[in-house]
């Protein structure tokens, strides 16, 4: 990895080693009693700075780095945690808006490391590795210092480890169905669950929503007497052109509006994000109907926002996209972005799920807009075996139209090879290659590609 020492990376591995013998974090008791203690034998780092807290299901981690960036570029020093990692552990903690140094990452693990194993005595069921990496961001922040973290929660949010911190302002991005083992499978239950970190006093800054969802979170916010502000009321997207490489919007903020401000991200889903994460920074500052943030600021912050993984081009020629989608609501996000924005002849999709995920859902939101599919596996214990996802894709797209290659480099090659030919087998321009189903897929394909962890 360029930039880092062997021996950061060999500690790096040793303490990632270590942190793979606890509950993963596919694995939970919905308890905040541990978080609490080791917080407490911390000296509660994490009220040491104001936080704005990002929940929901799907656009947490694009939404937390935009609003990364607009407070960065306003001039404040940030920490923000996210989760989880596309390649390298250390991007879940960022300080400055990168993430922290292999050496770092393991610098904080030791030294929490004393105070987690008093944890550990102290309750039947060992700290999970999520609540001890919590943990270690926290104290990270304490340490930068930094004037103000963006948090997003791991999953669910009254039980979340996250939720040790009282955000001042409350984020909920689009809620929908995902971790159903653990979170059910009502929304009305998950966003009861999601509506946790709205706290007392707090800003509510809230994306559109189901209104069986979008009732739970403003009862919420009338039992804390929370103010509310919603996308789609209080602040919005006002117009959106797609531009080269992203999209230009027009955004009406909390403050005001904010004109010819371009994302170089792709999809109407990002606006949303985008729209979001200004309101929520709005809120943070005390913006209103008389007061709005720097035009120009909030131009430059945006006009330099990253979401690796995100609908990203990894190679052209022919377009290799990938993209974190792991349930269908992203799913169908994606494949909405790639039927307005790109204009393919031919699009392969190069797919693999873990086995705990919807794979119908996330095939039949991609079938309308993918020409062909390539069935696959990532690297981890957790990934749907191919020819099971096979089973579940024939009756989605017949199998004339998928084909199953058990490892993912190969898969690659494989969708390459279809996206460069027509139905003759001669060779056609204008065809591309999306690679999603997985974090762990979408981080793996970014390696393949050369893509540095960011």
């Amino acid at each position: 990895m360029t930039g880092f020492g062997t021996g950061d990376l060999e500690e790096l591995r040793q303490v990632e080693s270590e942190l793979n013998t606890r509950w993963p974090e596919t694995k939970l008791e919905p308890s905040l009693t541990r978080i609490r203690q080791l917080v407490d034998l911390l000296g509660d780092p994490q009220g040491s700075y104001p936080v704005l807290h990002v929940g929901g299901t799907n656009g947490k981690t694009s939404t937390s780095r935009m609003v990364d960036a607009l407070l960065t570029r306003i001039g404040l020093r940030t920490g923000r945690y996210t989760s989880p990692h596309l390649q390298l552990a250390t991007e879940r903690i960022s300080v400055d808006g990168a993430p922290i140094t292999p050496g770092r990452y393991a610098e904080v693990y030791r030294d929490v490391e004393p105070y987690v194993a008093i944890v550990d005595g102290r309750n039947e069921v060992p700290m999970s590795k999520f609540e001890v990496l919590t943990g270690m961001a926290f104290a990270a922040f304490a340490d930068a210092p930094v004037d103000a973290a963006v948090v997003e929660v791991g999953m669910g949010g009254s039980w979340d480890a996250t939720n040790v911190a009282d955000g001042r302002i409350a984020v909920i991005t689009p809620i929908g169905l995902d971790h159903v083992e653990y979170l059910g499978g009502d929304l009305a239950g998950i966003a009861a669950e999601k509506a946790g970190i709205i706290k007392p006093g707090a800003v509510a800054v809230l994306a559109r929503q189901e209104p069986e969802v979008e009732q739970v979170l403003l009862r919420r916010c009338a039992e804390v007497d929370a103010a509310v502000a919603r996308l789609g009321a209080e602040f919005g997207v006002l117009q959106r052109d797609v531009a080269v490489g992203g999209q230009v919007m027009r955004l009406q903020g909390l403050g005001g509006v904010y004109d010819d401000v371009f994302l170089p991200l792709h999809g109407a889903h990002q606006a949303a994000n985008a729209v979001l994460a200004l309101a929520a920074v709005e809120a943070f500052f005390g913006a209103g109907a008389d007061r709005q943030l720097d035009v120009e600021a909030v131009r430059e912050a945006f006009a330099g926002v990253t979401s690796p993984g995100r609908l990203e081009r990894v190679r052209s020629a022919p377009t290799v996209l990938v993209d974190a989608a792991h349930n269908p609501h992203g799913a169908e996000a994606l494949a909405k972005a790639l039927d307005e924005e790109f204009g393919f002849r031919k699009l392969v999709a190069v797919v693999g799920v873990m086995d705990d995920k919807d794979a119908v859902g996330i095939l039949s939101a991609l079938e309308p807009v993918v020409r062909e599919v390539v069935l696959t596996a990532n690297s981890s214990p957790r990934a749907m075996d191919p020819d099971l996802l096979a089973g579940v894709a024939i009756p989605i797209f017949g199998e004339d139209r998928m084909l199953v290659q058990p490892h993912l480099p190969d898969a690659l090659e494989e969708a390459i090879r279809l996206a460069e030919e027509n139905d003759d087998g001669d060779a056609v321009s204008g065809g591309g290659v999306v690679v999603t189903g997985s974090v762990v897929t979408a981080g793996e394909a970014r390696a393949l590609f050369g893509k540095e962890p960011s």
